[in-house]
């Protein structure tokens, strides 16, 4: 079901944890699967300097949490923002059909961190939209295998 790069992201998560006195902070979850991922950025000279995660749900919740702070780090600003939830998926070496709101919420926990340290630092990142409160997409959602 999984592949060899979730089930290592899963089991060996990177960036996790709390990053104290981020530059950005960005929270989202989905309400029909209970899933919750936050994402602290440290940004120098508009360069991502380190970022990390905390994340409630599911293993691929989890793993895409980990492969996007992987994917951002060292990245432009204006790179980090390209970073969609195909690139996460594509890292990952794919997910099943059911896990691919886990993506969406790595996507957009980096836009809301990134909206955050816009909003924080007083400047205007062209492209970036509001972060959504609640994020869902037409993929069949199945809770039972988790």
């Amino acid at each position: 079901m999984y592949t060899k790069k979730v089930m290592d992201h899963f089991v060996n998560p990177r960036n996790m944890g709390e990053l104290e006195n981020a530059d950005g902070v960005g929270t989202v979850g989905n309400a029909k699967c209970g899933d919750i991922m936050r994402i602290y950025l440290k940004v120098e000279d508009e360069i991502i300097k380190d970022v990390t995660f905390k994340t409630f749900g599911c293993g691929a919740a989890v793993a895409t949490s980990s492969i996007a702070t992987e994917l951002v780090k060292g990245k432009s600003i204006k790179d980090a923002l390209k970073i969609t939830n195909d690139a996460v998926v594509e890292a990952l070496d794919g997910l099943p059909k059911a896990k691919i709101h886990c993506s969406l919420l790595a996507e957009e926990a980096l836009h809301a961190a990134l909206w955050d340290y816009s909003k924080k630092h007083g400047i205007d990142i062209e492209g970036l939209e509001p972060p959504k409160a609640d994020i869902h997409d037409d993929h069949a959602i199945d809770t039972d295998d988790e």
